[in-house]
């Protein structure tokens, strides 16, 4: 069975098809617009790290206080809150991904309590705020 092309059909077939430049045209406007929802997505993701770092923090600070109104003195460490029930265990600080970088600060110079914590990640917040300083 022979197949013959007219001419008609022919320049059908190319009237139908995309050029190679229409075809770049929506390569390069898919791309941007790909690039453009990632700088976005990965802000979101950072910025939902920092919520609940920032969340974890007052949590911890809110059970220190709970616990220097109940005894009248701050914890000698994040083991008495966890022997005393106040906590289940020290959260995991979401940048760091660890449970073990927060930094204790005591009360007073030289003593071996727990007035408050902080972040022990390196860097800064999408602020500009030093993780340490939340």
């Amino acid at each position: 069975m022979n197949i013959i092309f007219s001419e008609y059909s022919i320049k059908k077939i190319y009237r139908s098809a995309f050029t190679l430049i229409e075809v770049m045209v929506v390569i390069i406007i898919i791309s941007t617009l790909y690039l453009a929802t990632q700088a976005a997505v990965g802000d979101s993701a950072r910025k939902a790290r920092e919520t609940v770092l920032k969340n974890n923090i007052r949590t911890v600070r809110e059970v220190i206080s709970r616990f220097y109104r109940d005894n009248e003195r701050y914890p000698a460490g994040i083991a008495e809150l966890v022997e005393k029930k106040y906590v289940v265990s020290l959260p995991v600080d979401p940048v760091t991904e660890r449970n073990d970088t927060w930094i204790i600060v005591p009360s007073a110079e030289r003593k071996n309590d727990m007035y408050d914590i902080k972040s022990g990640a390196k860097g800064s917040t999408l602020e500009n705020v030093p993780y340490s300083n939340l």
